[in-house]
């Protein structure tokens, strides 16, 4: 009887994609490929600094490049197209194709604007087979679902008047093809003002080594500790998923090194993989970079970046709080223990690298003090001067750095300056380019929704169903929220619920930065949500656990991203907003005693197992602390404090 070759589950489908989407080259052609993207990334550079002409040219070059590049780089399937050096006739058709319909738009970008909406009927071809080919690219590089959402959006804008006309057909074209509302639309305005920028640069940050920092940091000052496997993942992922900006990426590639040690250290499958999926989702809150999304809220809340930055960190502390604390008691639970010292980095060593965090740092300060595109070049240039430092040190101590860092269990790193600085702008323009795709289809959604008044009719919907009560919109928001980010990247999920959700709340009396975040937490929660949970699936694949239970676990680590949001709703001053110093300190104070009676009980354990009712009291007292009130903390900390002194005297 042969054996029947087994069919990859769901998570390792995830992982297989995320590691192997793009085509391999070798030689020349990888070097040709290179080029282009290397090419692809002084472009973002030049529009953001030194492009004298309109804006729609600079937007519809930077979208054609990026389409151009997907057809070269993403096969059709990763299942049909294994050889290397090889790009199918049709793609190559397809990439050309796809730049001549951009090409036109910007050549005959005059001509579309005077004849407005009266499009003739060759530019409603090269209009319409460029918005095809657009989401066909969005397709390969970021997957099904937001194609899904987008195609139906263009539907419902074809048909919602008349049916689908002449008339209907050229309005759309028109709209979303050629104008600053579509493709080329506030996403993309913001893609190529800095998200594109900040996405380089932390290509760059990753070739410095800041990732290996991370984790040799997070494993000298967590590793040896109970559980400490799993606080390692906390640390190290909300580190390296602030600059990666991917959930999914950052649980594959973080979630291959702490996941396999959590398993060893006693954790179950289902709980490793679901901290690795929980830490890496919040990665994306976690300031001062918090992805590229949150670049997209400056466009949606006129606010400064570093007033959102700055407001988000104690959402943020929160969330990690939440995470550490339940595997800490987790740990406890099942009496685990760290991993011996003897196999660990010592502190004093790991922080010897302490430069590599300078371009973060820069970065940071800049913001600021001067404009983000600003800061994001003066970082990178940070990050090249520490590389050119690390050349001339190894030219004179080679065999003595490999052998130190051998001998202290540090990943050595000797690619010099030259080789960085194309690396970096080469994978750069690869992060750039499913940035931008994403950006660009999420511009088609948010067209639609302001074009047919969709978005007004969804309003109305559920302020109508709420009755006026901001509680119940706050729930149905929610819900809706995690159905329209199923599976949609960070960058198009965030556009399509600061277009169609966000206004929801503002109507209903929210402060709008708050709304902002309430829908960004929600969107980003998709992730790790059941059913749609591919940074769980891809977790439960590198843990071999079941990806439900996975689902399930990081959803209760995370609890903390379905709780706070209320709480900054319903008042905005666990925000920052409208508080003083004095405020500040006590809601920091109260919210993180909050955070562990909660983690607390839904783990059921803190010096020994809890009864249900205990559960239920610490619960509601740890929701209490959250709430930023005088009369709620008083009454919260009185219950949180009664079941940690009866669990103390029970177990004594």
């Amino acid at each position: 009887m042969k054996n029947e070759k087994r069919k990859p589950s769901k998570g390792e489908q995830i992982i297989q994609n995320e590691n192997s989407k793009t085509r391999s080259f070798r030689g020349i052609p990888n070097a040709i490929i290179g080029t282009i993207l290397v090419l692809f990334s002084f472009l973002s550079i030049y529009i953001v600094f030194g492009s004298p002409f309109d804006t729609r040219i600079n937007r519809a070059a930077f979208v054609g490049g990026i389409v151009f590049i997907i057809y070269l780089l993403y096969p059709i399937s990763q299942r049909l197209e294994k050889k290397i050096n090889h790009i199918p006739f049709y793609d190559l058709i397809l990439a050309i194709v796809a730049l001549f319909t951009y090409c036109y738009f910007i050549v005959n970008c005059d001509s579309v604007i005077k004849v407005g909406s009266m499009l003739t009927t060759p530019m409603i071809v090269i209009g319409a087979i460029g918005i095809l080919l657009t989401l066909e690219a969005c397709r390969r590089a970021t997957g099904l679902p937001i194609v899904i959402v987008a195609s139906s959006f263009l539907i419902y804008g074809l048909v919602y008047k008349n049916g689908l006309t002449f008339n209907s057909i050229r309005k759309v074209v028109y709209v979303v093809f050629y104008t600053t509302e579509g493709v080329i639309g506030t996403p993309i305005r913001a893609c190529t003002a800095f998200i594109s920028l900040f996405v380089i640069f932390g290509a760059f940050l990753e070739r410095t080594g800041i990732s290996d920092f991370f984790i040799n940091f997070a494993n000298s000052i967590a590793g040896h500790t109970q559980g400490g496997p799993a606080k390692v993942a906390v640390i190290s992922s909300a580190l390296c998923g602030m600059v990666s900006g991917s959930s999914v990426g950052n649980t594959v590639t973080t979630g291959a090194i702490t996941i396999p040690l959590m398993k060893k250290n006693g954790y179950k499958p289902e709980f490793a993989g679901a901290v690795e999926a929980a830490a890496s989702t919040g990665g994306q809150i976690m300031p001062p970079i918090m992805g590229a999304a949150a670049f997209l809220m400056i466009e949606y809340t006129s606010m400064p970046y570093s007033f959102i930055a700055l407001r988000a960190c104690l959402p943020a502390l929160l969330y990690f709080s939440g995470i550490f604390i339940s595997v800490h008691l987790e740990a406890k639970k099942l009496g685990l223990k760290g991993i011996p010292k003897s196999n660990l980095p010592l502190f004093s060593d790991v922080i010897k690298s302490w430069y590599l965090v300078l371009p973060l740092v820069t970065l940071t300060y800049l913001i600021i003090k001067s404009t983000m595109a600003m800061a994001a070049i003066v970082a990178i240039l940070v990050a090249v001067g520490l590389s050119v430092m690390r050349d001339m040190f190894l030219d004179y101590n080679m065999k003595e750095y490999i052998a130190e860092s051998k001998k202290h269990k540090l990943k050595v790193i000797t690619q010099t300056t030259p080789t960085l600085i194309i690396k970096s702008l080469a994978s750069g323009a690869k992060s750039v380019v499913s940035v931008g795709i994403a950006c660009s289809v999420a511009g088609i959604i948010a067209c639609i929704i302001t074009t047919t008044g969709i978005g007004t009719d969804l309003v109305s919907g559920i302020i109508s169903l709420s009755q006026g009560h901001l509680i119940i919109g706050m729930f149905l928001t929610m819900i809706t929220c995690i159905i329209l980010g199923m599976g949609v990247p960070t960058t198009a999920n965030y556009v399509i619920m600061a277009t169609t959700c966000a206004p929801i709340l503002v109507k209903m009396g929210m402060n709008v930065f708050a709304a902002n975040m309430f829908v960004f937490y929600f969107g980003i929660v998709a992730d790790i949500t059941p059913p749609v949970a591919l940074a769980a699936y891809a977790g439960s694949a590198i843990a071999n656990a079941s990806p439900i239970k996975t689902a399930v676990n990081a959803t209760l680590l995370a609890i903390a991203a379905f709780i706070v949001p209320y709480i900054f709703g319903l008042n905005p001053a666990l925000l920052f907003i409208d508080t003083n110093l004095l405020q500040v300190i006590v809601i920091i104070i109260t919210s993180l005693i909050g955070i562990f009676g909660i983690s607390a009980g839904i783990r059921g354990f803190i010096y020994r197992n809890m009864k249900v009712l205990e559960r239920i009291i610490i619960i509601l007292g740890g929701l209490l602390l959250i709430h930023p009130d005088l009369r709620t903390d008083a009454l919260g900390i009185v219950l949180v404090g009664l079941i940690l002194l009866l669990q103390r005297n029970l177990k004594k």
